[in-house]
C-alpha cells in the first residue's frame, strides 16, 4: 500500500490489520508460522486488532479431515501456540473448536490468552460448500470491548443475511465488524460481494471489514480482494485479488458515533433490542482511547476487469495445485490448438517457462497449421517441446484390432484409439520424470462429451475444466492484448476448431457452433432452465434436444475427469451432483 503521512489530529480510532493469506489445508504447522509472522508484522506497523481468514490454521475447507479427532486436537494446540505468540495486538484467528460437537469458530486473542471463542452462526450447505456435515451452528452473537472501544466478529456467511449477527452486534453498539471468510471465487461474485458488503454497512450504520484468503485448494480459489466499508456503505479499501497482503488501516470511530446521532430509526430499534440475544465479552479494560498521530491515508485500488479476474483465477489454481501437491514441473500435450495453447499459457504464468513441457504428436491427419502453430507458441513461451509421432503406433494398433474390427468401416473407435494413444505417451512421460499431466479440456467439450476418457482426458489436474470454448478465446486474446504481441499465434485464434482425428474434421461435424452450444449448456446447467425456457430464447427444437442428449449421457465420464478450476457460479462435480443413473427426460 501507498500510505501518505496525513494531519495530527486527536480522534477516536482503531488500526486495524487484515492479513489476506494463502493457507494450505492439513498444513497446521505451517500455517501456524505464517499466522505468528503475520502478527509480529502487524504489531510492527503498529496495529491495535489484526485479523485471520475462516479456519486459518487448518485451511480451507478441511472435508473428512475434520471427522479424524487428531486433526482436530492438532489444530487446539497449534491456537493455543498461537496465542502465546499475541501480546498488546489482539488477534481474530480462524480454527476448528471442540465443545462435545465441533465448530467453525474464531478465537479472540490478547495478552497470551484466547479471551473468547466465537461460533460461526450460519452454515452452509449449498453449491461447493458443505459445512452442516462437519460443524454444529453457534448459538449466539458476540460484543467485544477493549477499553471504549466495541467491535463484533463474525464468519463467512453470517454477514450474508440482512438480520443476522452484523445487525444485532450494530444494535448492541460495535462500531466496527470484523467478518473473516474463506470465500471462494467465481465470474461475478466479486461485484455481488461489495454490493451486499455495502448495505450490510449501511442499513446498521457500521464499518464492515470484510477479510478474505487467497489461494487455490483443489478445485477451488480464493480471490483475496478484502474489502472495507465505512457506515453508510462507501468503499474505503479494496484488497489485492489472487495475492498476499497485510492491509493496515486506520478506522475513524468518530464517524460512526455522528452517523447514528443522525439516524431516529435506529434509536427506535436500540429501545426495543433484546440485551439478552448477544454475549459481551471484555478482552481488555485498556485501549488506546483517543491518540494524537498520523493516520494512514490510502486508495481503494481498482477492481480486476473481468477477463484478468479470471485468468489470475486460472493461474492462482494451476500454481498451487502443482506446487501444495509436490510437483515441480508439468506436461502438456500440444496440438496446435486453442484449448491446448492456453493451457500451456497460463500454466508457464503460473510456474514459470522451466517448469513447463510441452509434448506435440502429431499423426497422419494433423495439418501444417497444426504443427507450426504449436511450435509458434512453445518459442513464444520458451518451453521446452517434444515431438513424438503416433502413426506408426496407431497403424500397428489398427493391425492388431483387425482380426477383431474385420470389415467395419472406421468410425469413432479408430478416432479414440489415436486419442488414447496421446494420452499413453504423455502418462508415460509423467511416470518417467515426474511430471503432472495437465489436460486441455474446456466446459464446452465436457458439457457434452466431446472428450475421450483415457485419452485427453488423461491427466492429473484439468485446468481450463469450468471455462467454456466461447470464454477460452476471450481469455485467449486478453492475454495477446496484455502481452502487446502474439504470445498465442494469432491462426490459433481464428482457425476453425478440429480435433484432427480424420480427413477435413471439424468440431462443427458433431456439435453446434460454439457462440449456439455456450449458451445451451449456461442456461440448462448453471441455471436449470427447462426444455421450453431454452427454446424460448432462440435455440432450435431439435438442436436443443440433441445437447440436452448429450450432456445427460455425459455424466459417466465426467465423474472420471481429473480435477479442474471452478470459476463459473455451477461447475460440474462439486456444485453439480447429477445421477450418472437416471432415466428423467427434460423434453
Amino acid at each position: 500500500m501507498d500510505y501518505q503521512q496525513g494531519e495530527h489530529v486527536e480522534m477516536k480510532s482503531v488500526r486495524v490489520g487484515l492479513a489476506q493469506i494463502n493457507t494450505i489445508v492439513g498444513d497446521i504447522e505451517g500455517n501456524t508460522e505464517k499466522i505468528i509472522s503475520y502478527i509480529r508484522e502487524a504489531e510492527k506497523k503498529g496495529a491495535h486488532i489484526v485479523a485471520f481468514p475462516e479456519l486459518a490454521v487448518t485451511g480451507y475447507p478441511p472435508e473428512d479431515l475434520l471427522l479424524k479427532p487428531q486433526f482436530i486436537n492438532d489444530n487446539i494446540e497449534a491456537i493455543k501456540r498461537i496465542s502465546r505468540e499475541v501480546d498488546e495486538t489482539i488477534a481474530i484467528v480462524g480454527f476448528v473448536d471442540k465443545d462435545s460437537d465441533i465448530y467453525n469458530a474464531a478465537a479472540i486473542i490478547h495478552g497470551g490468552e484466547i479471551k473468547d471463542v466465537y461460533h460461526k452462526i450460519f452454515l452452509p450447505n449449498y453449491g461447493v460448500f458443505d459445512e452442516m456435515r462437519y460443524f454444529q451452528e453457534g448459538s449466539i452473537p458476540c460484543l467485544y470491548r477493549a477499553g471504549d472501544i466495541l467491535f463484533g466478529v463474525n464468519i463467512c456467511e453470517d454477514i450474508w443475511y440482512p438480520e443476522g449477527p452484523t445487525r444485532t452486534q450494530a444494535l448492541a453498539g460495535a462500531e466496527f465488524i470484523i467478518n473473516i471468510n474463506a470465500s471462494p471465487y467465481h465470474v461475478g461474485k466479486a461485484a455481488f460481494r461489495e454490493r451486499m458488503l455495502a448495505t450490510r454497512a449501511s442499513d446498521s450504520s457500521v464499518i464492515v471489514a470484510y477479510l478474505n484468503a487467497i489461494g487455490g485448494q483443489d478445485e477451488l480459489v480464493f480471490d483475496g480482494q478484502s474489502l472495507v466499508f465505512n457506515e453508510k456503505g462507501g468503499l474505503l479499501y479494496r484488497g489485492a485479488g489472487f495475492e498476499e497482503e497485510l492491509i493496515i488501516l486506520d478506522l475513524d470511530l468518530d464517524s460512526v458515533f455522528m452517523t447514528r446521532l443522525h439516524d431516529p430509526r435506529r434509536r427506535r430499534e436500540v429501545l426495543y433490542f433484546d440485551e439478552s440475544s448477544i454475549r459481551t465479552v471484555v478482552i481488555s479494560p485498556e485501549h488506546m482511547r483517543k491518540t494524537e498521530k498520523p493516520l494512514l491515508q490510502y486508495k481503494p485500488r481498482e477492481p480486476l476487469d473481468e477477463y484478468e479476474e479470471i485468468y489470475r483465477a486460472l493461474v492462482t489454481g494451476t500454481r498451487d495445485y502443482v506446487k501444495k501437491n509436490g510437483f515441480d514441473r508439468v506436461i502438456i500435450g500440444l496440438s496446435g490448438g486453442i484449448d491446448s495453447s492456453l493451457v500451456a499459457t497460463i500454466a508457464t504464468d503460473a510456474l514459470g517457462a522451466p517448469s513447463v513441457k510441452g509434448l506435440f504428436m502429431p499423426s497422419e491427419y494433423t495439418s501444417r497449421e497444426s504443427y507450426e502453430d504449436a511450435h509458434g507458441l512453445a518459442s513464444n513461451l520458451g518451453i521446452e517441446l517434444f515431438e513424438i509421432p503416433i502413426t506408426d503406433i496407431f497403424r500397428t494398433y489398427l493391425k492388431a484390432l483387425e482380426p477383431v474390427f474385420k470389415d467395419l468401416p472406421p468410425d469413432v473407435a479408430e478416432e479414440n484409439i489415436q486419442a488414447r494413444i496421446r494420452g499413453n505417451l504423455l502418462m508415460a512421460l509423467s511416470n518417467k520424470f515426474g511430471w503432472l499431466v495437465l489436460t486441455t479440456g474446456n466446459k464446452s467439450e465436457m458439457s457434452v462429451g466431446y472428450a475421450t476418457l483415457y485419452g485427453d482426458m488423461a491427466g492429473g489436474f484439468a485446468v481450463i475444466k469450468d471455462v467454456p470454448k466461447t470464454m477460452v478465446y476471450k481469455l485467449a486474446k486478453w492475454r495477446n492484448e496484455r502481452e502487446g504481441r502474439e504470445l498465442i499465434p494469432e491462426r490459433v485464434l481464428w482457425r476453425e476448431p478440429s480435433a484432427e482425428l480424420k480427413p477435413d474434421q471439424k468440431d462443427t461435424d458433431t456439435l453446434p457452433p460454439y457462440e449456439v452450444l455456450d449458451p445451451i449448456l449456461k442456461a440448462y446447467i448453471e441455471e436449470d432452465r427447462s426444455f421450453d425456457e431454452i427454446i424460448s430464447h432462440g435455440c432450435e427444437i431439435e438442436c436443443t434436444q440433441k445437447v440436452i442428449k448429450m450432456i445427460d449421457k455425459s455424466e459417466y465420464k465426467r465423474r472420471q475427469a481429473p480435477p479442474g478450476i471452478k470459476i463459473t457460479e455451477r461447475a460440474f462435480g462439486r456444485d453439480r451432483r447429477f445421477p450418472i443413473t437416471n432415466r428423467y427426460r427434460s423434453f
